[in-house]
């Protein structure tokens, strides 16, 4: 008898979404159909946007939690707020609700570390990198390590625009964030 499916949210942007992919394609999906293989009891929800912002984010997350109660959450989030250059004050509010409101639906929370590339200036990206630890912390969840720092370095698993992973990479991605089961 398998016990009733517990569901895990991803709350993302086009790196979770698939950018420019098939669906089946996705790292969200390759992971959906290791669990499935391996019977496990969770569901992978993928409610990731390409072009998403915390703030997107944060207005669409209340029908998800009533929709799809997950029991736990991945946040990947605030590429697209650093790339259009938002206040990091303005983006850390907005995770910081996104964790608050998620965690009181009883969904344990992993926050993904986020990087953008550097051109913003030196402050405004160490600034932007330190929001993620210091959130992760406060709020006592898990923090994850960015799943593109190894795929980014290698032209070959990214697509021709730079910033979106490959098909190639998607297993790649799916395996560095599985483990997280293990740790919730």
């Amino acid at each position: 008898m398998f016990a009733a499916s517990q569901n895990f949210l991803i709350l993302g942007d086009s790196l979770s979404a698939g950018y420019n992919l098939s669906k089946s394609q996705s790292w969200p999906e390759l992971w959906q159909q290791q669990l499935t293989a391996e019977k496990s009891d969770w569901q992978i929800v993928n409610a990731s946007i390409s072009g998403e912002t915390t703030q997107g984010a944060l207005a669409r997350l209340p029908a998800l939690l009533k929709n799809h109660q997950p029991k736990a959450i991945l946040i990947e989030l605030g590429a697209n707020d650093g790339l259009r250059g938002y206040p990091i004050k303005t983006i850390e509010q907005n995770l910081a609700k996104i964790i608050t409101l998620s965690k009181a639906s009883g969904s344990k929370v992993v926050l993904m570390q986020i990087r953008i590339p550097p051109n913003y200036g030196p402050k405004y990206t160490e600034q932007f990198i330190a929001v993620y630890p210091k959130l992760a912390k406060q709020h006592e969840s898990i923090l994850w390590p960015f799943f593109m720092e190894k795929v980014a370095v290698d032209p070959s698993l990214m697509q021709p625009d730079g910033l979106h992973p490959t098909a190639k990479a998607q297993a790649m991605i799916r395996d560095f964030v599985s483990p997280v089961l293990k740790q919730l």
